[in-house]
């Protein structure tokens, strides 16, 4: 086996998943096991997630070494704007002149133009935006397919991905079912599972965080049934039942506690704090020899902090619309 390839041949970084299913680490930031995109390499291409603007020739390389070409790619499919997952949708885009780019209908027009999603992002982010997402381009409007409740994308012969609106992480995010093998593409609907250790933890960042709505995302996907889940991070898991009952668990535990936390005093430094000690010990140790800066990246993204922030968020929503509502 040479340098920098797996048992199959294979460039470090891509995992054959089966059924002509290519998952692809991205390396986001520059590391590994944080983002993956995946390839269906079926009679259309279709890539599901992109990651970053900074991982989109990590994705480019990835793709032709699995035989891709610029001109092969039939369909790029995000399953919401966030910039992990979509911040290298204009990137690749213009890679890949031919693909068609599927969005849920409320993320079509920060695709076509992101400069008011880069200003709430460099607002949040400052100048850690350049190092963790890169510069999320514009996406050629006439070149997006957006969904809604449901739609469908054509992958060959009989063989498609059905989207399903599954909002709660976000307004804007959709569930992908291969019909073929019965591969269920969660986002972040399901959370962050960590392959390394086998837990899920939620992703509740603001400003969409909804409790109602995610655990609404999380019965569809039971009543789906999928065959597995393929987590944006990350990676493929077959335990469906166990870990969409986990991922329910860890929902309601995260937000009791930031209810009781914040609800007490109102102040959400005291919350993350609070949360921070009830909830870690939850969560299994890395190995040695995993990386450390992938998981700080990681933490950054879905840990505490943003998490206890969108619940809180969420918390506050629900207090001024019940104020609202008795002062009606």
């Amino acid at each position: 086996m040479r340098d920098g390839a797996d048992a199959n041949g294979l460039p470090s970084g891509i995992t054959q998943l089966g059924d002509d299913i290519f998952a692809i680490d991205t390396r986001m930031a520059g590391y590994p096991g944080i983002t993956s995109s995946y390839l269906i390499r079926s009679e259309r291409p279709c890539v599901v997630e992109v990651g970053t603007a900074g991982s989109a020739p990590v994705l480019r390389d990835g793709l032709a070494a699995l035989g891709i070409d610029a001109r092969d790619l039939a369909t790029i499919v995000v399953t919401h704007i966030h910039l992990d997952h979509a911040g290298g949708a204009g990137e690749i885009a213009r890679m890949f002149p031919n693909a068609e780019i599927v969005v849920h209908e409320r993320g079509a027009r920060h695709l076509a133009d992101p400069s008011r999603l880069m200003r709430s992002a460099r607002a949040v982010w400052g100048d850690q935006l350049d190092v963790l997402f890169g510069d999320m381009r514009p996406t050629d409007a006439a070149r997006i397919r957006s969904v809604a409740q449901t739609g469908e994308i054509d992958l060959g012969p009989g063989r498609r991905l059905v989207a399903h609106y599954t909002p709660g992480h976000a307004k804007h995010h959709v569930g992908l079912v291969d019909s073929a093998t019965g591969d269920l593409y969660v986002g972040d609907a399901l959370g962050v599972y960590n392959p390394l250790t086998g837990d899920v933890r939620p992703a509740t960042p603001p400003p969409d965080f909804d409790l109602e709505s995610a655990l609404g995302s999380l019965r569809l996907f039971s009543d789906i049934a999928p065959q597995r889940l393929m987590f944006s991070h990350f990676g493929a898991v077959d335990t469906v039942d166990e870990t969409i009952e986990r991922a329910d668990e860890e929902l309601h535990v995260w937000v009791d506690a930031v209810r009781d936390a914040y609800g007490s005093a109102g102040d959400l430094d005291h919350a993350v704090v609070m949360v921070r000690q009830r909830v870690l010990d939850r969560y299994r140790p890395l190995p040695e020899d995993a990386s450390a800066e992938a998981a700080e990246v990681l933490e950054v993204l879905s840990g505490v902090q943003s998490n206890v922030t969108g619940i809180a968020h969420w918390l506050d929503r629900l207090a001024a619309e019940k104020r609202e509502s008795e002062n009606a």
